[in-house]
């Protein structure tokens, strides 16, 4: 699923997101990733999308090679990859069907498939009765949800979640991380990263990984997850 060998990014301005980064996480698995802001959790994400490339080292995402990647492979990649991004990136104005439909208009399905797939990942986040509300007037955690549809209706491999938790008090973030959790699947790998450590102490059967000025260090690791 996701490898990385001695992996650095390093900025035009001679700062590291990351450095020296040897990582192993094979696919249907929990991971969280922690660290304060400016950490490094957002330099890995980006590695991740293929927004930045590797400065040295190597990183495999779904058998790519990030540094070797070309744009036709990229745009293919991220077909399989359901982000969550923090800002939601929706459309205001549009409806909540219609803001589903839109992280599928590059995927190669049929327009009726994609109907069908925007009301079933609606269903799974409770959000059926908003149909055909406009995301302006939902809640900050209904607007959230409809994030998680949009990414969880591409049929990902791997969804990433960016600080999920971040504007929600405990109840609320419990149940985001909870919902998040349920998309895990045998072939599907869940990464969220968080600032919050409290939220996931208890956590069982999960990849956790600390970032600490940009280097990450594993914390926890299922039985039989070699890192």
């Amino acid at each position: 699923m996701i490898t990385t060998k001695n992996l650095s990014l390093r900025y035009k301005d001679g700062t590291y997101g990351l450095e020296d980064v040897n990582l192993n996480i094979p696919p249907g698995e929990i991971v969280y990733i922690t660290g304060q802001s400016g950490s490094g959790k957002t330099s890995f994400i980006k590695l991740l999308l293929g927004m930045e490339r590797p400065s040295s080292g190597e990183l495999f995402v779904l058998g790519n090679s990030m540094d070797k990647i070309s744009e036709r492979e990229l745009r293919n990649l991220r077909q399989q990859i359901g982000p969550v991004f923090q800002d939601f990136k929706l459309l205001d104005g549009r409806t909540v069907n219609e803001n589903v439909l839109v992280g599928m208009r590059f995927l190669p399905i049929k327009k009726e498939d994609m109907y069908e797939r925007a009301l079933k990942s609606l269903e799974k986040v409770g959000l059926s009765h908003k149909v055909h509300s406009t995301v302006e007037n939902l809640s900050y955690g209904e607007r959230q949800r409809v994030a998680i549809a949009r990414s969880v209706a591409r049929n990902p491999k791997l969804i990433i979640a960016d600080e999920p938790t971040g504007n929600l008090d405990k109840k609320n973030s419990m149940i985001i991380l909870e919902l998040l959790k349920s998309f895990r699947g045998p072939e599907t790998t869940v990464i969220i990263t968080t600032h919050a450590t409290h939220l996931i102490q208890d956590e069982k059967d999960c990849i956790h990984i600390q970032v600490d000025d940009g280097k990450m260090t594993l914390k926890e690791v299922p039985h039989g997850i070699s890192s």
